[in-house]
């Protein structure tokens, strides 16, 4: 009996069936399919992720392998992995940084929430996928992401711009390496907006995928000049459960969502305590008070993150929790919240929602 020899297009209609949970589309037409090899009876393919940071990558490998195993005369599925950041598009009015795909702007309505420690910790998180990732600081009033970073250089210059410092696989910038620590910086509004624009177009920040802003708390200058010049791919809002922290959030989304700057989701930060000794849960803040905003608000809830010593002191000492101690619960949490914002930012760039 004469036997039909497996071909491509019976690879792709298998893979056709294959539907990313994220962007709610199916493998073949969002691209990620690269290099189909039929050799006898077996097949070979590489998978594109939208970013190294896939939280459904081994669902995605296991689920494409199974569609292919399942076409008759197919004895062996090889899959690999590989990654690429799609580029946000961004408006024509607003300048792109070059070489940068994608920027994520965390912030937060009020201070105190622990947003430098989110972006730090999302920023390293990413890094640690592989993916090529910035961390700029553009709180100018109180810069602290050289301490918790760990830098106590300042930059060069290759002549024309500013060469970011480098650690822990993310590539920084902060007015805190220009001037002494000790130094209060006593700017009016004009220079504040200056400083960030100079911040984010005068650094050679070469190739990334995500440059992460830490704002400074609040709707400010800052945050203001970020949204009107720059096409930021989306901002996460960071808060804590109690109340005051979370009318302050609302806020917070109001003001991106006015300068059409799409809502990533919100972090709640200090969620709950876990006792060292006794394992124990305590909500010190309350608790599930940012799934609540999220909802009310119609924007993703991206996670809790646990209140935890180990993450102070961790950046006290200038090592975020996911390099000191990446077995940690803590780092666990910063892991998985790195992984939700990558899937978001590829459903922005892949205008799958808008």
């Amino acid at each position: 009996m004469f036997k039909k020899s497996v071909s491509e297009s019976d690879v792709r209609e298998a893979l056709g069936t294959v539907q990313d949970p994220e962007l709610g589309r199916d493998l073949i037409s969002l691209g990620m399919i690269k290099a189909i090899q039929v050799r006898d009876s077996t097949v070979t393919f590489t998978l594109e992720l939208t970013t190294p940071a896939c939280p459904l990558k081994s669902e995605l490998k296991k689920a494409a392998e199974e569609a292919v195993r399942a076409i008759p005369g197919v004895r062996e599925v090889e899959v690999d992995l590989s990654a690429r950041v799609p580029k946000a598009s961004g408006l024509p009015e607003k300048q792109q940084i070059p070489g940068v795909s994608n920027i994520i702007a965390v912030a937060s309505g009020k201070g105190g929430v622990g947003k430098s420690t989110v972006a730090v910790n999302l920023a390293v998180a990413l890094a640690q996928t592989g993916a090529k990732v910035g961390l700029l600081d553009s709180d100018i009033y109180g810069p602290s992401i050289p301490v918790m970073m760990g830098v106590h250089e300042q930059p060069t210059s290759d002549g024309r711009k500013l060469l970011p410092i480098e650690r822990h696989g993310v590539k920084l910038m902060s007015i805190g390496f220009l001037v002494p620590q000790d130094t209060a910086i006593i700017w009016r509004g004009p220079m504040v907006m200056k400083a960030v624009e100079q911040l984010l177009y005068e650094v050679a920040w070469g190739e990334l995928d995500y440059l992460i802003v830490d704002l400074p708390p609040g709707t400010g200058d800052a945050q203001l000049t970020l949204a009107q010049k720059v096409p930021v791919t989306g901002a996460i809002i960071v808060t804590t459960p109690q109340d005051v922290a979370l009318v302050d959030a609302a806020k917070g989304v109001n003001m991106f969502q006015e300068v059409k700057v799409p809502i990533l989701g919100i972090v709640e930060n200090m969620s709950y305590f876990v006792c060292p000794h006794c394992k124990g849960r305590t909500n010190l803040f309350s608790h599930g008070g940012g799934a609540k905003v999220a909802e009310k608000l119609g924007v993703p809830f991206l996670g809790e993150i646990p209140l935890s010593t180990d993450v102070r002191e961790s950046g006290d000492l200038g090592v975020p929790i996911v390099e000191a101690n990446p077995q940690s619960p803590q780092a666990e949490a910063f892991r998985q919240l790195a992984g939700k914002v990558a899937a978001r930012v590829s459903v922005v760039d892949l205008c799958v929602e808008r």
